[in-house]
């Protein structure tokens, strides 16, 4: 089930209509932070969100990389799979870090904490992934 559900994931982003990267050069070093901590979060949102509701949220989390040095690579996109699986997920936002302490600065940042209260009034269900990813 839980390799089910990365691969939605991954596919919600790797297959994405609406593909934003975010990258920075000095993101990741030799060894094994090369690899990468990510952080996938995909959102439900409830019945009667508006898209300009949905765009406002979209503008906010885009905007994180910009306020939240810990986040060194992010991507987005949203659903467009043929299989029908997604279960009402329709955005899935891909977060990497260098370490688990720039995931750890960044859970209980402000700007983080900002933006949940921007997104909480609208959703319906949210998935969260960790991985530390391997080639």
């Amino acid at each position: 089930m839980l390799r089910n559900v990365l691969y939605l994931a991954m596919g919600a982003v790797l297959l994405s209509g609406c593909f934003v990267s975010v990258h920075r050069e000095e993101c990741l070093t030799e060894g094994k932070e090369s690899r990468g901590l990510r952080h996938v979060v995909m959102f439900k949102f409830k019945d009667g969100t508006s898209s300009q509701q949905i765009r406002e949220i979209e503008d906010a989390f885009r905007a994180l990389p910009g306020k939240i040095d810990a986040i060194c690579d992010f991507e987005w996109g949203t659903d467009v799979s043929v299989e029908n699986r997604q279960q009402g997920f329709t955005h899935c936002f891909l977060v990497t870090f260098r370490s688990e302490a720039d995931r750890a600065a960044y859970l209980p940042n402000p700007n983080h904490k900002e933006f949940g209260k921007i997104l909480g009034p609208h959703l319906d269900k949210v998935l969260v992934l960790d991985y530390w990813a391997t080639k």
